[in-house]
């Protein structure tokens, strides 16, 4: 198969740049606070706090995961609920 008339790729336009904008006040705030709980082993020994933004609904999920296995141990919202508010059916 004949190569040489594929163009090479390229990133796409308007990729995401490596480094992430800076932290706001706000944002600093919120991380000094989930270090002050997990150091406190709040949530058990092998477990952290840690907050996300799920990319569907924009909507922001608290989880508690296994620092050893990554598992999420419980997550706020669920999952489903995520998925019902990524169909209209939950705001």
């Amino acid at each position: 198969m004949e190569t040489s008339s594929i163009p090479p790729l390229s990133a796409p336009t308007g990729a995401a740049s490596a480094t992430p904008p800076p932290a706001t006040p706000d944002q600093r705030a919120l991380i000094q606070a989930v270090k002050a709980i997990n150091a406190t082993a709040l949530f058990g020994d092998h477990n952290e706090l840690s907050f996300i933004m799920d990319r569907n609904t924009r909507q922001v999920v608290v989880r508690v995961v296994n620092r050893d296995t990554r598992e999420v141990v419980r997550q706020i919202p669920a999952e489903y609920v995520l998925r019902l508010a990524e169909e209209g059916l939950v705001k």
